[in-house]
């Protein structure tokens, strides 16, 4: 009678074993696969953990930002994936969007709309509901501040066009970038997002204060209306 077991992971030639690959080789050497059996530690009888990595890959196509946005609860329903290795897996995806985003934060100056989308990406971009963000700039385009506007539902939000021109002042600022994300993952601005463009820029140029971009971002793409010349 056959054995249909799987080769146990500490079987394997040492440089294949994920721990030893990494420690010889260096992160980089390891495949997503490989990454998450770290993390979970072990497999089952019948799965190894890199198996087992694998499978819940291929549930989300290879994407882990799709991974990283499963619940604990839905982690929990790969078979050999338990509360505590589905904690360890939304913890490691956690950090790594918050390095992300720390990283973006020190990004100082803006010099592109690619430079906007990489700052807020990691704040707005996976998001299933709208949030509307403003970018306060000096005159050589560095950051003095950046703030939430307003939340809303999955169908857009309210813009208090008093409250950003006061914090401008408050804060200095003589250019602002206005960012908002489109959780349905279009990119094409709609009529609401051009109004409040518009209404915006009317109101700032009163002030001596211009609208330098309005960008809008999804999870992995960008559109700005600078850039598209409808500013």
């Amino acid at each position: 009678m056959f054995d249909n077991s799987p080769f146990p992971i500490r079987h394997w030639a040492e440089d294949d074993r994920p721990r030893e690959k990494l420690l010889s080789k260096g992160k980089a050497a390891l495949n997503d696969a490989e990454l998450i059996a770290i993390l979970i530690g072990s497999g089952s009888r019948n799965e190894t953990a890199v198996d087992l990595a694998k499978r819940m890959l291929l549930r989300v196509n290879d994407n882990l930002n799709a991974l990283g946005k499963l619940s604990i609860a839905q982690l929990t329903t790969f078979k050999g994936i338990g509360q505590a290795k589905a904690v360890t897996i939304v913890a490691a995806m956690e950090l790594g969007r918050r390095r992300r985003e720390s990283a973006a934060v020190e990004l100082t100056k803006i010099s592109s709309s690619e430079t906007v989308f990489e700052l807020m990406q990691p704040v707005i971009g996976e998001l299933s509901h709208e949030e509307f963000w403003i970018i306060y700039l000096n005159n050589a385009n560095k950051i003095i501040a950046k703030s939430q506007l307003s939340k809303g539902g999955i169908t857009g939000t309210l813009v208090d066009v008093r409250l950003v021109l006061r914090t401008a002042i408050e804060n200095g600022a003589v250019g602002l970038i206005l960012v908002h994300n489109h959780p349905s993952g279009t990119l094409t601005p709609s009529d609401a997002d051009k109004q409040i463009t518009r209404k915006l820029k009317l109101a700032a140029e009163s002030l001596d204060i211009k609208i330098l971009d309005h960008v809008i971002v999804t999870e992995t793409q960008y559109f700005s209306f600078a850039d598209d010349g409808i500013l």
